[in-house]
């Protein structure tokens, strides 16, 4: 007989538990960590090493970082682990043997871990559309997911809501910026039925990337290395770049938009270039209520862990008198027209999300293996979504299909960029 989904008592406005339950008689909870080698993957296991009475990791998933797969998994002793690359987890496999890890590979062995029965939380943090399988598989599976891959609501935001009402799934925001939110609003409200009734906009703060205020002559000359040193935060190449173009900015007003159930006219950028607010929410008396704290994801990570609980990381306070002054301004769309594509394919829906995010991903990736230039990648993204035939979205894969399609088309215009 299948067993009764898990019962947990939800916050309405994103379907957040009030608790988590553990391995039985464990006094722990059990984490499975997707994405473990890379930036959310690390700072998620300092946060878990802080505290080894409260977490287990049961489970972890990479893509082909087997030396490093390896050490985590000597150090935290999962269950089970999994790498996307077939040949890396072949060598994990040999290296590990009498070591009672069971190793898996490719998306299917991401799945399997993902939804691991005694899971209490799976942390998403695979970058880019490969984190939407997985992320899927484990919501299916009823767990609670920590979410820091932007893609898996970008690409698929409504499909990933209904199942996660039909599966009695919760999403708990990692995004600094969705964090931010969620904490404005959790201290405002325990009991709303409608969760943005009470909120008048959000407010997403950017902090500009490392280019901003320069002209479009001085992009069309930028090194790679230029692009990848964010100012403010530490974080993988993929992501440094989509903080350049402000992209990664307009996939999180998707991502807010699903998490908080509010239109794209109520969600709002503004650069803030010391990175110290977070976000903000405004609410409909007018007041507004801003998340601070110095840049560390290690802190939203921490949160979504605890949650509903809050745990003392040994980090910097915020000193505001050091910071000395918090500026503000409008994002030039001009300057940053991903900005603007990322709200229009919000707006026209369907497979046009998917469509954005797989031509920009193409993008990023030729201009991370420097085969075009910085400026080319709005150009391709434009162009691929420009080309697009809209067509009626009644399942997922109809989603995967558009992606693979735009990844071709943008890898045919790629092509024909001047070297």
């Amino acid at each position: 007989m299948k067993k009764p989904p898990k019962q947990t008592t939800h916050n309405p406005a994103v379907g957040i538990p009030t608790s988590f339950a553990g391995e039985r008689g464990s006094g722990k909870k059990n984490i499975v960590v997707l994405g473990s080698t890379g930036s959310i993957g690390k700072n998620t296991l300092d946060v878990i090493r802080c505290f080894p009475d409260t977490f287990q990791v049961i489970g972890l998933v990479a893509c082909s970082n087997d030396q490093k797969l390896e050490a985590q998994t000597r150090e935290f002793s999962p269950k089970i682990v999994s790498l996307t690359d077939v040949a890396s987890a072949a060598r994990l496999r040999t290296r590990m043997q009498g070591m009672g890890v069971e190793v898996r590979h490719g998306i299917e062995g991401a799945c399997e871990v993902a939804a691991m029965d005694n899971a209490s939380l799976v942390v998403s943090g695979i970058v880019g559309s490969a984190g939407l399988r997985p992320t899927l598989a484990a919501i299916q599976a009823g767990k609670t997911i920590a979410l820091a891959n932007k893609e898996v609501l970008v690409m698929a935001g409504e499909f990933i809501q209904r199942e996660a009402r039909q599966r009695h799934a919760s999403i708990i925001p990692i995004d600094s910026e969705h964090s931010a939110i969620f904490q404005a609003m959790a201290g405002s409200r325990r009991e709303v039925e409608t969760p943005a009734a009470d909120v008048r906009r959000i407010i997403l703060t950017a902090s500009g990337g490392p280019l901003l205020g320069k002209t479009h002559q001085e992009k069309a000359s930028v090194s790679l290395q230029e692009v990848l040193s964010h100012p403010t935060w530490k974080m993988g190449p993929k992501i440094s770049v989509d903080c350049a173009t402000l992209i990664n900015k307009g996939f999180e007003v998707m991502e807010a938009h699903w998490l908080f159930n509010l239109p794209p006219d109520r969600i709002d950028v503004i650069v803030h270039r010391q990175s110290i607010i977070h976000s903000m929410v405004e609410f409909v008396d007018r007041s507004v209520i801003a998340q601070m704290g110095l840049p560390d994801m290690r802190v939203p990570i921490a949160y979504a862990l605890h949650y509903p609980n809050r745990a003392p990381l040994q980090l910097p306070s915020l000193d505001l008198a050091a910071v000395g002054q918090l500026t503000f301004e409008q994002p030039d769309r001009c300057a940053f027209p991903l900005l603007s594509a990322a709200y229009e394919a919000l707006k026209v829906g369907g497979a046009m999300p998917a469509v954005l995010n797989a031509a920009n991903e193409e993008a990023v990736t030729a201009f991370l293996a420097e085969k075009i230039r910085f400026v080319d990648i709005p150009h391709i993204v434009r162009d691929v979504m420009d080309t697009h035939v809209l067509q009626t979205v009644k399942a997922i894969e109809d989603l995967f299909e558009a992606d693979a399609w735009a990844r071709r088309e943008a890898s045919r215009l790629i092509g024909r960029v001047p070297a």
